[in-house]
């Protein structure tokens, strides 16, 4: 059965001077992508840190050897997520647009972090050009609403194939269609609900059972 769960007990009050509506690293680079692809980019607002924050403990993204993520986007999020992660983790950025990949490229210096310019429905592609094992987490921001289901679906069935037995899926999404297509994936998820952001954002995750 599907959990919807508050904010995380015990974190701080939001203090005032605290942005709610963040700005983007690259407002021009962030506008434009969503301009051009607006199907691809899940909003033109860059996520919170209070959202960030939720992504990543819901991820366990410091106990991750090895990461994924789908839609990197500027890499507001990629940042949060390296700051995160262990000293000899690696993090797969997946992103579509050429544009994007690029700009992750030139403006995050981290040799952890590897940008791979493909579609997140061919996973196992970049694994293998790579040279990585099954990972320990993906994590997807990218919008499952505006794509074509059967795109959604096959997307989903990448993650699952992918995934390390025990490893873990987080999707952070404005609307639940990721978690409709999820549940003939994966089955229910588990959901929390992040308030301080713009817009709110629902946080699935799924785990693979272990083989």
């Amino acid at each position: 059965m599907t959990r919807l769960l508050p904010l995380i007990q015990g974190e701080p009050e939001l203090p005032e001077s605290h942005p709610l509506i963040p700005q983007p690293d690259h407002p021009i680079a962030f506008l434009r992508g969503f301009l051009e692809r607006p199907k691809e980019v899940g909003s033109i607002i860059p996520s919170s840190r209070w959202m960030e924050r939720r992504i990543t403990r819901t991820a366990e993204i410091a106990n991750s050897k090895l990461a994924i993520e789908l839609g990197p986007g500027t890499g507001g999020t990629t940042k949060a997520l390296l700051r995160a992660m262990a000293p000899d983790a690696r993090l797969l950025a997946i992103e579509i647009n050429p544009s994007f990949c690029d700009l992750l490229r030139d403006t995050i210096d981290d040799p952890r972090l590897i940008v791979h310019e493909g579609s997140a429905a061919e996973i196992t592609e970049a694994l293998v050009k790579h040279d990585l094992d099954a990972p320990d987490v993906i994590l997807s921001g990218i919008p499952f609403s505006t794509m074509p289901r059967e795109l959604g679906l096959s997307i989903l069935r990448s993650v699952k194939e992918s995934l390390r037995p025990g490893g873990r899926f987080v999707a952070y999404q404005f609307r639940d269609v990721v978690h409709t297509l999820g549940k003939q994936v994966f089955g229910p998820a588990s959901v929390q609900l992040e308030l301080l952001n713009v817009p709110p954002m629902r946080v699935y995750r799924w785990d693979r059972p272990n083989d």
